[in-house]
């Protein structure tokens, strides 16, 4: 028999994959090469269904033998071990970011005398079309939830973007653009309590109570699919954060980010202007337990975040307390700082890197922002999130909007910092 080699993402199984093993079956024995998560994920979004989902689905199908990891999208791992006589792949790839790949296993095929073959792109359905229509159906908790710890199982980095509402929820799950042979979005939502709190014309010291924020949490939820993370402030009293564990889970939320601070909450920006007391490394570690214990699910995550750097309290405080939250049993740590050069965040990520036992580290690059996501992924973080940023963006045109107004008695001059109504119309969901 001959040796047929196909390479596939299939996140869900529609005609067209059919139509392509049923060309390969025809030529000889067929191996699959199945892309992972984190090879998916550098040219569309990451998939709904897992890894090991993805390949019991594929085993199941007549004329496949045998179905195999592909690591990454280069195919020459796989074809170099195998050298088949046939690769099978759509018309699909012969533009677009997979072009230089192709041409790579062409090269490839060359050297045993192997042979390309590419059945007609099955034209009217694709995979990004029927994830279109999955969003359109919405999503489950359950789904919801688990996939934080999917991302960040698949990605070497996870970019977050701060949504205060439902609007700007849907701009941070629609926006894409592609780039340098990648599709680029958002993987994830913040819900920041300072972003929340604004919004509502009010200050940030956690006077907007759980149940405002949960009514926020609610309106993203309603017209989005991707993964959301919490800012939780302090977690609150000991015995109400295991019951706020409770209820996130129940929604879907995939994660809460604490602080260690205790007393009326002051923004971290402020940094010594104000009285910024943080809690015992003993308290706090007992804070992170307890939600733990409360945890009902396996994949919602608990991450704490360290103000010792924010405090003054320095270097060797903020690695004692990682240690001691990690041991705790939280599921990842946010080390937080308002000074621009970014120096002792890196000299932190430097030391952590010591850590006999590590989990994910979150960076806020609000202070910090000349760093790029290369940057922050070589340092070691596994998160980055943009913390603020649609809040601001909307304030200074709103402003220009009205005062524009004022000036000219009518809206004309006024158009310049506005979309359409019908621009508007064509995000909402139908």
């Amino acid at each position: 028999m001959k040796k047929v080699y196909v390479g596939m993402g299939t996140d869900l199984i529609h005609h067209g994959h059919i139509n392509i093993i049923e060309v390969a079956r025809e030529l000889g024995e067929v191996t699959v090469g199945l892309l992972s998560d984190k090879a998916v994920s550098k040219y569309s979004r990451t998939p709904f269904l897992s890894y090991d989902e993805r390949k019991k689905i594929l085993e199941n199908l007549k004329g496949v033998k045998e179905v195999i990891l592909q690591e990454d999208l280069d195919y020459e791992k796989n074809l170099s071990a195998l050298k088949p006589d046939y690769v099978v792949h759509g018309t699909d790839w012969k533009t677009g970011p997979q072009k230089h790949i192709r041409e790579k296993v062409v090269k490839l095929l060359k050297e045993w005398g192997g042979e390309l073959v590419e059945p007609e792109y099955t034209s009217g359905i694709s995979s990004t079309g029927l994830r279109k229509a999955l969003k359109e159906v919405g999503t489950t908790p359950d789904i919801r939830r688990r996939m934080l710890r999917r991302l960040l199982e698949s990605k070497d980095i996870v970019r977050v973007m701060e949504a205060h509402n439902g609007i700007s929820a849907l701009i941070v799950e629609e926006t894409s653009i592609n780039a340098e042979n990648e599709v680029r979005e958002f993987d994830a939502m913040w819900v920041s309590s300072l972003t929340d709190s604004t919004a509502k014309g009010k200050p940030d010291t956690e006077y907007v109570d759980r149940t405002s924020r949960f009514q926020t949490i609610g309106d993203i939820l309603d017209v989005t699919t991707k993964p959301i993370i919490l800012d939780g402030d302090t977690g609150g009293v000991t015995e109400h954060f295991a019951m706020q564990v409770k209820n996130l889970e129940r929604l879907g939320v995939s994660a809460v980010i604490i602080e260690d601070k205790v007393g009326l909450k002051r923004n971290s920006l402020f940094g010594t202007e104000v009285k910024q007391e943080l809690d015992t490394i003993e308290g706090f570690c007992e804070k992170i337990n307890t939600g733990k214990k409360a945890q009902v699910t396996e994949e919602f995550m608990i991450i704490a975040r360290l103000e010792s750097l924010i405090a003054e309290h320095g270097m060797e405080d903020a690695l004692t307390r990682a240690k001691a939250y990690i041991e705790a049993g939280a599921d990842g740590i946010m080390i937080h700082s308002r000074h621009k050069d970014g120096s002792e965040i890196m000299e932190f990520m430097k030391r952590y890197q010591e850590f006999e036992y590590k989990v994910p580290v979150v960076s806020v690059p609000s202070s910090y922002n000349q760093f790029t996501e290369d940057e922050l992924k070589e340092a070691g973080f596994s998160i980055v999130i943009y913390a603020n940023h649609l809040l601001r963006a909307a304030f200074p045109a709103m402003k220009k909007t009205a005062e524009s107004i004022l000036e000219n008695k009518r809206s004309l001059e006024a158009d310049k910092y506005c979309m359409s109504i019908k621009e508007i119309l064509t995000i909402l969901p139908n």
